[in-house]
């Protein structure tokens, strides 16, 4: 009995302790998401050149084994990238400014599908009409208030929309963009040329002993090659579903199918959300042109199936199951990362929790999380 009041003591002195920690391990979270948010100006290019650093640092590695300097394999490879991308806008753009002509024509012709012949108003219009008469009727009934002497009344007018302020407003926003783009490529050159430097700096200071310095390097191997495998699949089934997808919907005969094509394989790196935006999206194209429920369908079951083939058995092949993450963990994700960055967290959300697993899973205090993350 004394032995059971002991331990009952031992519980009781020790609970506090425990909420104490799990209280400050709350609060520091809630902080850091905070700050997150209200710094995401600063946080957003640092994660973009360290996904950037980390997808491309296993060709410079292979470069410089190849007796390439490793600033010149650096620059080579950045240069490609650009390369590629600025060759992929140019083959798209005509088809991207055919899409944006043919907006107020496509949504012309969805206004006239969905209200065929002028249907009768419905009740919710006839609703709404009632509503408007009666606030007319009741303000014509209603005196005005008086005037105060010597009180002229104004009536503002908002100022029109001015090509000139459009075209100052455009201006700022690509130059802002080109800014962010040129810092971003500046910060992963500098971290693909210091990959070294940083990694003798991080064992130097963090490990102690020679087999402590052993075991630190392993892991950062290990990690930056598990993110670095997570990157290059997910661009691997990015390209191909838009191959895949631009390929069928030409066999179709849908207008502008490289862009669609492109798109689709943009939005593929969103989960869940990006294949319901181009399903939906391709569908109402569809319709559009042909004019047909079945050639909607069509076009949008072509999408569906190609997303729906490479989440379920492309992407699972070619990513090893340490990799993989669970589906709560993935939505989960999703809506935190929207929220902290928005249009840039719904991109950077699987990415960041993949490097928050992949560090988790080799460091032993974290493992617990790293084992909820998985798969």
């Amino acid at each position: 009995m004394p032995r059971l009041a002991g331990t009952t003591g031992g519980l009781l002195e020790h609970t506090p302790r425990h909420g104490r920690s799990l209280g400050i391990s709350i609060i520091a979270v809630i902080a850091v998401l905070v700050f997150l948010r209200y710094a995401q100006e600063v946080f957003i290019p640092l994660v973009l050149a360290g996904l950037l650093f980390y997808a491309l640092g296993p060709i410079v590695d292979w470069l410089q084994r190849r007796r390439v300097p490793r600033a010149l394999g650096a620059a080579f490879v950045l240069l490609t990238l650009l390369s590629v991308a600025g060759w992929t806008t140019y083959c798209v753009r005509d088809e991207a400014l055919s899409v944006i002509e043919s907006l107020p024509k496509a949504a012309q012709t969805l206004r006239m599908a969905l209200r065929p012949n002028q249907a009768p108003d419905s009740t919710i219009e006839k609703i709404q009409r009632a509503a408007t008469e009666i606030d007319k009727t009741t303000t014509a009934a209603m005196p005005a208030p008086a005037v105060p002497k010597g009180v002229v009344r104004v009536l503002v007018e908002e100022p029109g929309l001015r090509a000139a302020d459009f075209l100052r407003w455009g201006t700022a926003q690509i130059a802002g963009l080109t800014s962010q783009a040129l810092m971003i490529l500046l910060l992963t050159f500098f971290l693909l040329v210091c990959d070294d430097l940083f990694k003798r700096k991080l064992i130097k200071n963090f490990a102690a002993s020679l087999s402590e310095k052993k075991i630190t390097k392993q892991i950062l191997d290990q990690i930056e090659t598990q993110i670095a495998r997570f990157l290059l699949v997910q661009l691997t089934t990015s390209v191909l579903v838009a191959v895949v997808t631009g390929v069928s919907l030409w066999g179709l005969g849908l207008g502008q199918a490289a862009f669609w094509g492109v798109a689709a394989g943009v939005l593929n790196s969103i989960p869940y959300l990006g294949p319901l935006v181009v399903t939906g999206g391709l569908g109402m194209v569809g319709f559009m042109q042909f004019g047909t429920i079945s050639m909607a369908m069509a076009v949008a079951g072509v999408a569906l199936l190609i997303t729906t083939l490479e989440g379920w058995f492309l992407t699972p092949a070619l990513m090893g199951r340490a990799a993989r993450m669970n589906q709560v963990a993935i939505f989960a994700s999703l809506i935190l990362w929207s929220w902290l960055w928005g249009f840039w967290g719904v991109f950077l959300a699987v990415p960041m929790m993949m490097v928050v697993k992949a560090v988790s899973d080799h460091v032993q205090d974290l493992k617990p999380w790293g084992d909820f993350l998985g798969d």
